[in-house]
């Protein structure tokens, strides 16, 4: 066991540039083993620079690092890795089309190797170990990736890092895409770490789960350290003013009882799918925001998707009652002012390699245009419109998705559908993953979008915003609605909890 207490990164006066905008001013800090520090702050505020600079992703502008005493300068990942760092990253880390053990094992293959032939068993049997050993028996390592849903592949990820062994573990936005099984495998495995002198770094925007898992916290805004701050000094209150520059209560939620119209705009009538529904039935009227909760595997998401027609709908349908269309397929939704934020919004929502331009755009073509031509100047009023009344910060529109904060793309994909104007939205999980600020902007974009007379459907796991941001609410339990409540009732998160599970 190592030594608790001794210095194993520093960083030092460490800046990043992208061209003109500066991801991060002179940083400095310290982390030791036997420590879980977590990194906090506002979206776009350093917190991922950092952490991939450490480990090998991208190079620093300026500055020096240290790793276990010496000059730390890692060209790539795998060279981190090689030396003890490994990193679990915000994005997608798995390959679809190639086997969970090859995953596991990409870039390290030639431990398998006799001559020029990979012993796939033997990959596979070693695959299984490194999957048993983070407490992880249900997935088959000689299957692709693909067969397995998001959580799933975050374990792999897990799964895939540890085999390694490191001395620093860095886990950036991990837990968000954990149901919480899966957070209690990264909160042990981050405990044991710290218990054998190793250390971790953490990133997440769940302010509660910092407070409770981290020994250190670090506040970063706009690039720099705002303040390093020891568990026994842990104060919500002053963190989140910390985090933003102006002093954060509450949680944004909505305080009126408004109520919504006895029009129906959306109907699911005894819908069955292939997986967690059937014969459900919902109805969303004009102007309600609507939320389904319960436990992640409830099937709410099922039915997001289902009724955006992303889902097949084996029996019952859903209708429009105005209009009678029945929504069959995405397409016929999106025709129908129907919208969609996806849980998996890097994969499903956006298309990362595109510009913030092209993303919005994509749902205006049929309003930009004059017969088959696009015209140039109202499309680009159109994206314009959105980057400046969400607040996108970017370098200009043209900038890629892929390079913004997880925040700033969220609120890509909100603007997309604030730009189509759709008047029924279905968000599935819409501040997974995001800051109190970003947070806040999407409960005031929801709110003021019933004030607007749209109609939206909110799915999430987190039990307090739904309860501080809808009408209605349904609980879900094994595919099923085991509860319905009203806010003009007022919610018992108690009963709510006990319809969960």
């Amino acid at each position: 066991m190592a030594q608790k207490g001794e210095t194993l990164v520093e960083v030092k006066d460490l800046c990043k540039n992208f061209g003109v905008t500066i991801a991060l001013s002179h940083v400095d800090f310290v982390v030791k083993t036997g420590e879980i520090r977590g990194l906090i702050g506002e979206n776009g505020s350093g917190k991922s620079t950092v952490s991939s600079i450490i480990a090998g992703m991208q190079p620093a502008s300026s500055g020096e690092m240290f790793y276990k005493g010496k000059p730390w300068k890692p060209a790539t990942m795998l060279e981190a890795q090689k030396a003890g760092i490994g990193m679990i990253v915000q994005e997608a880390g798995t390959i679809a089309n190639i086997s969970v053990a090859e995953n596991i094992f990409l870039g390290n293959y030639d431990k398998f190797k006799k001559g020029p032939i990979i012993n796939k068993v033997a990959m596979i049997s070693e695959a299984r170990k490194a999957l048993e050993k983070i407490g992880v028996t249900n997935i088959n390592p000689a299957l692709p990736a693909r067969h397995y849903d998001m959580q799933e592949r975050k374990l792999i990820e897990i799964a895939k890092c540890m085999y390694n062994d490191p001395e620093l573990l860095i886990v950036d936005e991990t837990t968000t895409a954990l149901s919480q099984s899966g957070r209690d495998i990264i909160y042990r495995i981050m405990h044991e770490m710290a218990d054998a002198g190793k250390a971790v770094m953490i990133i997440s925007h769940d302010l509660n789960e910092m407070m409770e898992q981290c020994s250190t916290l670090t506040v970063l805004r706009d690039g720099v350290i705002i303040d390093n701050i020891e568990k026994e000094n842990f104060d919500p209150d002053d963190i989140k003013q910390k985090m933003v520059g102006r002093e954060i209560k509450g949680h944004y939620y909505r305080v009126d009882n408004d109520g919504y119209s006895d029009e129906v705009v959306l109907k699911a009538d005894c819908i069955t799918t292939m997986e967690s529904l059937l014969c459900f039935d919902l109805e969303l009227h004009k102007q309600e925001i609507l939320g389904i909760g319960g436990l992640s595997d409830c099937g709410m998401h099922t039915l997001g998707r289902a009724l955006y027609g992303l889902d097949e709908i084996v029996d019952g349908e859903v209708v429009l009652p105005k209009t009678g269309v029945k929504i069959k397929n995405a397409q016929v939704a999106f025709r129908n002012s129907m919208g969609y934020v996806s849980k998996n919004r890097d994969t499903e929502s956006l298309e990362l390699n595109a510009s913030i331009f092209a993303n919005i755009a994509s749902t205006g073509y049929d309003k930009n245009n004059i017969g088959p031509f696009i015209l140039p100047w109202k499309e680009k009023a159109y994206v314009d419109k959105q980057i400046k009344a969400l607040q996108i910060k970017c370098q200009n529109a043209y900038q890629p998705v892929r390079a913004l904060s997880g925040g700033n793309k969220q609120k890509v994909v909100f603007g997309k559908w604030c730009a189509d104007d759709a008047d029924v939205l279905i968000l599935d999980c819409p501040t997974r993953g995001v800051d109190i600020g970003v947070k806040a902007a999407m409960y005031q974009l929801i709110y003021d979008m019933k004030k607007q007379g749209k109609s939206i459907i909110m799915i999430s796991e987190e039990l307090p915003e739904l309860m501080g941001m809808c009408d209605r609410l349904l609980i879900m339990r094994d595919g099923a609605v085991s509860g319905e409540f009203y806010r003009k009732d007022g919610y018992n998160d108690r009963e709510l909890i006990e319809r969960m599970i």
